[in-house]
């Protein structure tokens, strides 16, 4: 099973509205595992993050005025990646059967398809899902 990030707008009458993801983008923000694995890893906390941990025990969901801040912690993992594919690595029984580059092009493309929908949901005042 795999984690998937779409955009969704507020209904007015509440609740809110999944968008359909274009055909030119991907809505794959990693496996199921990556909740403790990567997203909320020791590393990406120690980076002082608060969104991404929160996907260790529930969904991340990230309002329409936390996008922009959003973006800049995804700006903030990126810079860190050779730490977070580090960590990677070191996983008991998964993680040595990638190189360290593997594991940081990995995270570098989830956070694309990541980065990708969170400027779409900046672009109609939407938020994002990681779920």
């Amino acid at each position: 099973m795999s984690l998937s990030v779409d955009v969704y707008v507020p209904r007015a009458e509440g609740g809110i509205e999944v968008l359909d993801v274009p055909p030119e983008s991907s809505d794959v923000a990693g496996w199921e595992r990556w909740r403790t694995e990567v997203w909320g890893s020791e590393p990406v906390r120690s980076l002082g993050a608060r969104f991404f941990p929160r996907l260790a025990t529930e969904d991340l969901t990230v309002a329409p005025d936390e996008v922009s801040d959003f973006l800049a912690e995804c700006d903030l993992l990126r810079t860190h990646l050779a730490r977070i594919a580090d960590h990677m690595r070191a996983e008991p029984g998964t993680g040595a059967r990638k190189s360290h580059a593997e594991h940081a092009d990995d995270v570098s493309r989830r956070l694309d398809n990541i980065v990708n929908a969170a400027r779409r949901a900046l672009g109609i005042g939407g938020g994002v899902i990681i779920w």
